[in-house]
């Protein structure tokens, strides 16, 4: 893991717990140097505006951390250091207010991330969101944008899962530290090696940071930070994923909007954000001309053929419509073991997807 000069000053400002990105940059614009700032006295810090709580915490907390000691440990992680001085920095995140001063990564960011799309949703999510965010994920990494989302369990998930399964680049931002036993949520710990495997894992806090309730809005500006615009696929009235719409109005991004039933409360959030001028989305293509990026580019092909008769019989009767097992069974004239075996390895494969009590669709 290569670090540059003053990352592991940055890394033991970020462990004083109290240094957040207003008064990193005060810091930064004060001190000729980091490694000036780390050792100067209380009274140097109190000619760079930050408030004596603050001052008072980075001269008690630093007392008890060697910042090359502390770089140790967490390059024995393999995790890198990308600071608001580094030249790989996300140029739209820099662009923010107040953006994060130093990035923890796992993985990498490539050139090819300037066009991103965060796509945020519930962690419970209801059957049409199961069923609508692969179908707008996959289109949309067909034409090879990057999908950044927070790795949380419901549309988070099943976009990360999209994005891998069409060999597309993700980014997982937490609100939690990126090392493996800080991962959250814990049953996307695979997920995240996954990701890490051809895209990112991302966090503004340490190693070992749990992941608090107020670390999450936090998060959320990364998201909508590193991005062109924000698809809220669902919401209820009052959720984070409406917090990050509001974060990428904020930053003058693109807010996307997908519009259900007037009944559902996971509509309600997505219905009153069209209601307010997010751009409604029923398919991929509304995402790309209010982009103005083009949509009839195909960077990405999937081969779409069956390697069986089990599973042609199968993917010709699947659509996006879910259709129960037993249906499955009936049509296809299938045993139930085989129905079962084929519908795995479809799975696996990617090609199907299973919305919940064994109802499917193609995916």
């Amino acid at each position: 893991m290569t670090y540059l000069k003053e990352d592991k000053y940055f890394h033991a400002f970020n462990l004083t717990g109290g240094v957040g990105p207003v008064s990193f940059k005060k810091i930064l614009n004060h001190f000729r140097s980091l490694k000036d700032a780390w050792r100067a006295n209380a009274g140097e810090y109190a000619r760079t505006g930050i408030s004596q709580s603050i001052i008072d915490e980075i001269q008690k907390k630093r007392i008890k951390i060697n910042p090359d000691r502390e770089l140790e440990k967490i390059s024995g992680q393999n995790i890198g250091i990308i600071s608001i001085k580094n030249k790989e920095y996300p140029k739209l995140l820099k662009e923010i207010y107040a953006p994060p001063a130093l990035l923890y990564i796992r993985g990498r960011f490539a050139p090819s991330d300037k066009l991103s799309l965060g796509v945020v949703g519930p962690r419970k999510v209801s059957l049409y969101g199961k069923q609508i965010t692969p179908l707008l994920v996959a289109d949309i990494c067909q034409k090879g944008l990057t999908i950044v989302s927070g790795l949380a369990k419901g549309v988070d998930t099943l976009a990360h899962q999209t994005a891998l399964e069409n060999g597309s680049r993700t980014i997982a931002v937490l609100g939690s530290g990126i090392d493996s036993k800080s991962i959250y949520p814990r049953s996307n710990t695979r997920l995240a090696e996954k990701i890490i495997q051809t895209g990112a894992v991302i966090s503004e806090y340490p190693p070992g940071a749990k992941p608090f309730a107020q670390n999450f809005p936090q998060r959320n500006r990364i998201i909508s930070g590193l991005c062109l615009g924000v698809i809220v696929i669902e919401a209820r009235e009052k959720s984070g994923a409406l917090i990050t719409a509001g974060n990428a109005l904020e930053q003058n991004r693109e807010v996307f909007a997908v519009p259900g039933s007037i009944i559902s409360p996971n509509s309600t959030g997505t219905n009153n954000l069209i209601k307010l001028g997010a751009k409604l989305v029923s398919c991929a293509k509304d995402v790309f001309e209010e982009l103005h990026l083009d949509y009839s580019r195909q960077t990405k092909t999937k081969n779409n053929r069956a390697e069986n008769k089990e599973e042609e019989f199968i993917l010709g009767r699947l659509s996006q419509k879910p259709l129960h097992i037993d249906k499955i069974i009936n049509q296809t004239k299938l045993s139930t073991a085989k129905t079962i075996s084929t519908l795995t390895i479809l799975e696996m494969k990617g090609r199907v997807r299973n919305l919940g009590g064994n109802n499917y669709v193609i995916n």
